[in-house]
């Protein structure tokens, strides 16, 4: 990963882009202090999971397929009936 100093960004910016696109997340300091990480947006939607569906979401869960998970419904009422 490559590291920027902040005034290095801003005055090139598009390298800074460029480089986070073809080489990956780019860090960026202020004062010597990482203060951010700039990322193309491809990485950015797999590491947020973006594009998945949520049936997609559910399949990869930990939980799927699982026999031992009791899910019982919360049988009170929902509002004061007396009203």
């Amino acid at each position: 990963m490559h590291i920027w100093q902040v005034q290095e960004a801003k005055a090139q910016f598009s390298t800074v882009l460029r480089d986070a696109e073809l080489e990956g997340p780019q860090e960026i300091t202020n004062h010597g202090r990482s203060v951010a990480v700039l990322l193309c947006r491809s990485d950015y939607d797999r590491l947020t999971g973006a594009n998945k569906s949520l049936v997609d979401f559910m399949r990869t869960s930990p939980l799927y397929n699982s026999e031992d998970v009791i899910i019982e419904r919360d049988k009170s009422p929902t509002r004061n009936s007396s009203l």
